[in-house]
């Protein structure tokens, strides 16, 4: 079992369907398996090994799919880059993995020119057009070159690095095996959610595993991958319309934004039989205009994390809608767990709990990551006896439905994307005139949470929420900085341990406890 045997299987099913639709270009699957294999043999020219790390920084495309192919189709290893991403986070995850090849479009042409001389890589361009000098063409190298067997790695073996949000400043790289992301995939067929025929939307980022995982189950039943270079309502309705979508992910934030678009109220949107959402909190309000405004589909929410392949929970459409799901006020939960997944609550000392305690939500099963990346201590951490502790507050009933309450990790989740606050925290840190600060997420109708952060400054020093959005600006990516700031002067409050009690700072904000005159808000 490898990531490569769904494209293996549909060269025999469904060869000359179409595989992908990128604006006017369209591929059959027989062209997709030529190419892959070629972009295969054009990586191991230029000096690709089996285990090496290719980098993609790229905005979604059909090439970043043959690249989720072509990649493990010479026996490398995938590392999706997150296009949000500061320069210097990324180039310290390319540092980090020792990448050795660089794939980027024109979007980050001139920023991959400079990446690459920083950490020693090869440099391919990806795009339509001639690109920097200093960059192999990724449609030149395809056609230079003879197409190669497929490596047929193992299921043990390395398929990607996926890097999230990192706690001490430094973000992890959550290894993901062959049998890792085959095994999500077929949960996710085996749950329903992707059919044979289906024409999936790739909306989401593809540098994003929840959008990953989605295009591998739908490559495994042989449907059509519809891309759109970036989110927006305009191009996700153009796109439902024109191409007869079936099923699209999306986090709640999208959701907000196609739903608020005033061509969203006569687009016809019929073709669309299933939405999968997640990835961040969704409003009880957001979601029932949601259904309400797309009658003909089926909602469906999935609880997971990267380090799960990412899926662990599914709400399907049914626990949505029926009264007795209405009646038990079913959409506050993310579901039960999903085929090929045991999902248990658990204590501090790891032991799990009784129906309706609140403890920490602990999933195991083939999709469980090989580990963080050259990080066996966090690893032993947060993997424990085949259990993948999620760093996630929760409770489950007497039908084995599961409630999320709190995050153990203070982790912020702004419009999809993991915010850490101590990562936050570090950088605000760091300013000259800052004694002490502490982050939270708030609730926010728009984004699902945004970034908060509460400031105290040194004695005799003055700082305003202005600057410590501008400094938080020019060192970490913009959905990680603060989108507001209460600049205060009486302490935080502590634990006995001396530690900040982010409960009552979440409370303090909730009643708007802080002076007036020190709120401010970024514009």
């Amino acid at each position: 079992m490898n990531v490569t045997q769904g494209l293996r299987r549909v060269l025999q099913t469904n060869r000359e369907g179409i595989a992908t639709v990128d604006g006017d270009r369209r591929r059959t699957w027989r062209e997709i398996g030529e190419r892959v294999a070629r972009l295969a043999g054009g990586l191991q020219q230029l000096g690709v090994k089996r285990g090496d790390r290719v980098a993609v920084l790229m905005l979604n495309s059909d090439r970043y799919l043959e690249l989720y192919l072509g990649i493990p189709w010479a026996g490398a290893v995938i590392v999706p880059t997150n296009i949000r991403w500061s320069h210097a986070e990324i180039e310290d995850s390319l540092h980090d993995c020792r990448a050795s090849v660089l794939v980027v479009d024109k979007a980050f042409a001139a920023m991959g020119v400079e990446l690459a001389k920083a950490v020693s890589m090869k440099l391919i361009y990806a795009d339509d057009d001639q690109g920097p000098s200093e960059a192999q063409h990724y449609e030149k190298l395809i056609a230079a070159s003879a197409p190669v067997p497929d490596a047929m790695a193992s299921r043990e073996d390395l398929a990607g690095i996926f890097y999230t949000g990192g706690t001490t400043g430094r973000s992890k790289g959550v290894m993901l095996s062959h049998a890792n992301i085959a095994c999500n995939a077929l949960h996710m067929l085996s749950e329903g959610l992707l059919p044979d025929g289906t024409v999936y939307l790739n909306a989401a980022p593809m540098f994003h595993l929840a959008n990953g995982s989605a295009m591998f189950a739908s490559l495994i039943g042989g449907g059509t991958n519809v891309i759109i270079r970036t989110f927006s309502p305009e191009l996700v309705i153009a796109a439902i319309e024109k191409e007869k979508v079936t099923a699209t992910l999306l986090v709640p934030t999208m959701i907000q934004m196609l739903t608020d678009h005033p061509a969203f109220k006569t687009a016809d949107l019929s073709s669309l039989k299933r939405i999968m959402y997640g990835a961040s909190p969704i409003s009880e309000a957001l979601l029932n205009r949601a259904m309400a405004g797309m009658p003909g589909t089926a909602f469906h929410q999935l609880y997971g994390m990267t380090e799960l392949s990412p899926l662990a929970t599914h709400l399907n459409w049914e626990q949505h809608t029926s009264e007795d799901a209405k009646k038990k006020n079913r959409q506050r939960a993310c579901g039960r767990a999903a085929i090929g997944c045991e999902v248990r609550i658990v204590d501090a000392d790891h032991k799990p709990v009784g129906t309706g305690v609140v403890g920490e939500v602990a999933v195991r099963g083939d999709n469980v990551m090989m580990g963080y990346w050259e990080r066996p201590e966090e690893t032993a951490k947060a993997v424990i006896d085949g259990w993948m502790h999620t760093g996630d507050g929760g409770y489950m009933d007497d039908e084995g439905f599961v409630y999320l309450v709190d995050r153990v990790k203070d982790m912020i989740i702004s419009g999809g994307e993991n915010v850490y606050s101590m990562e936050v925290e570090n950088v605000i840190a760091q300013h000259p005139a800052v004694s002490q600060c502490a982050v939270i997420g708030i609730p926010s109708e728009q984004w699902g949470e945004t970034v908060h952060a509460f400031v105290i400054p040194k004695a005799g020093a003055s700082v305003n929420a202005a600057e410590i959005i501008a400094f938080c600006k020019e060192r970490i990516a913009g959905y990680k900085c603060p989108r507001s700031v209460d600049v205060r002067t009486e302490p935080f409050p502590l634990s006995g341990a001396g530690k900040v009690l982010k409960r009552e700072l979440r409370r303090l904000h909730a009643e708007d406890g802080a002076p007036v005159q020190a709120k401010a808000k970024a514009g």
